[in-house]
């Protein structure tokens, strides 16, 4: 049967999703990252894979939030087999944390640098491994050349990284396929029982090649990610009264 036009646009689209830097890699497109709705502003409705993601953190509090939410993400890349490589001059992270996202700590290699300016140059030396769930990278500055020089260091290996920007001095362009910045919210816990609930997070996605921005509220569970629906006012006071 001859091609349709919503055939032709559908192949074309995906043909300058490719030409602009969005990778499905064989066996990557199966992966479901499990982020929800998140997943309808990404091209195709999939996780960009094989592509370097920016994370911008303007505190401490959310440095910890930002660390939290990529490890969230590090457990499913790394259910499909190989170890992540975490690189930074100033480590805040600790690594026996990791284990309340299902991460086994001695999975991650820290590369730990002295100077803050080997630390890019490290990243795009480790994205060239074939094999690597992913490469974390924590820095202050990001230009577009430096981007660009990872962003295509990626596209050999299809390893997929991601860059935390630590209180950066402005929001240049880069070759990025996607800007983040997340941010705690303060856990609930049920029936006001006394402790310390599940980590929560406002998502924003501020920059998405090819998809759609927005932002949305993330809560991690036991098992993975899940979506917090927020109640109108009158349909919160509806169910106090029906409790």
């Amino acid at each position: 049967m001859p091609a349709t036009k919503a055939d032709i646009i559908a192949r074309l689209q995906k043909e300058i999703l490719r030409l602009q830097g969005f990778k499905s890699s064989t066996g990557s497109a199966a992966i479901n990252i499990g982020l929800g709705p998140i997943k309808y502003a990404f091209p195709n409705a999939q996780f960009p894979l094989g592509a370097i993601h920016e994370f911008i953190c303007h505190s401490p509090a959310a440095m910890s939030a930002t660390s939290g939410f990529l490890a969230g993400l590090l457990t499913t890349l790394m259910n499909c087999g190989g170890a992540v490589i975490w690189i930074s001059a100033s480590r805040t992270l600790f690594p026996v944390a990791l284990s309340s996202f299902g991460i086994h700590p001695d999975r991650i290699i820290f590369i730990d640098l002295k100077k803050e300016k080997d630390v890019l140059w490290a990243m795009e030396e480790s994205l060239k491994c074939n094999g690597l769930a992913g490469v974390i990278a924590e820095t202050t500055e990001l230009n577009f050349t430096a981007s660009r020089r990872l962003q295509l260091a990626v596209e050999k290996t299809h390893v997929t990284g991601f860059v935390i920007r630590r209180n950066p001095r402005q929001l240049n362009a880069t070759a990025c396929i996607a800007r983040w910045e997340i941010t705690p919210l303060p856990s609930e816990l049920p029936d006001e029982m006394p402790g310390v609930g599940f980590p929560r997070w406002k998502v924003q996605l501020l920059k998405i090649r090819n998809g759609k921005p927005g932002n949305w509220e993330i809560e991690w569970l036991a098992n993975g990610f899940r979506h917090i629906i927020k109640s109108h006012p009158i349909e919160e006071k509806q169910q106090k009264i029906a409790g």
